[in-house]
């Protein structure tokens, strides 16, 4: 390159690739979903509500900016992010948006303060629950997500299969359910109908991906009720 406009404006065209890969809505929801667990195109279309031509064109333009990676099993193509950073830069454009937009806290406001007829449940407040025995932890998330990891003695109850197990919950005993963060509707979806069912429901004020990024203790594989 002859000088350092050209530098910069060759720096400046690759920095905007990640911005452009991440100006859709839903291939920032398929960062959000891939911080949770490494999962399959047919996988991350069901969750996300898009077709799966729809999910690998937008995978395509998030793997083109490196911000995922790929692998393969038999005939199925396996995603994932391409490091700690790419998670990092999900949960940074979540908060700038947070702390700068208006209609977020708006939004979310408008859904969470229907559902909590409690004040959510913090971090250490959950760890001491846990530790007293005087809470049952539940992890409404997929399986598979679960399974990539979870907050120790959380049992995983996809929401899916909430009403088919609840009666296996002893009564009198604190439900708290928590899910894939401080926007994510299953937790509050799970509460309300634990509620129904009569027992006493509270959510975890944000997700797993915030236990996890302030370094408590985390669980991986399988555990049943």
């Amino acid at each position: 390159m002859n000088n350092s406009r050209e530098v910069k404006d060759s720096l400046y065209e690759q920095f905007a690739r990640v911005a452009k890969a991440v100006a859709s809505p839903k291939r920032i929801e398929l960062l959000d979903l891939l911080c949770q667990a490494e999962r399959s195109v047919d996988g991350l279309a069901r969750a996300a509500n898009m077709t799966v031509k729809n999910a690998s064109a937008q995978l395509k333009e998030l793997r083109l900016a490196r911000l995922v990676e790929t692998r393969k099993e038999g005939t199925r193509v396996f995603y994932r992010l391409a490091d700690d950073g790419v998670s990092n830069l999900y949960f940074m454009l979540r908060d700038i948006a947070r702390n700068h937009l208006a209609e977020v806290d708006r939004i979310a406001r408008e859904y969470f303060d229907e559902h909590d007829e409690f004040e959510p449940v913090g971090r250490e407040d959950l760890l001491q629950r846990i530790q007293s025995g005087t809470a049952i932890v539940i992890d409404v998330r997929p399986q598979e997500e679960y399974a990539a990891g979870h907050i120790p003695g959380a049992i995983s109850v996809p929401l899916a299969q909430l009403e088919e197990r609840i009666h296996l919950f002893p009564e009198g005993v604190a439900v708290v359910a928590y899910c894939r963060g401080p926007y994510c509707v299953l937790a509050p979806e799970a509460m309300t109908r634990l509620r129904n069912a009569g027992f006493t429901a509270l959510r975890l004020e944000e997700g797993f991906p915030e236990w996890k990024r302030a370094g408590l203790p985390v669980a991986t594989g399988t555990k049943e009720t």
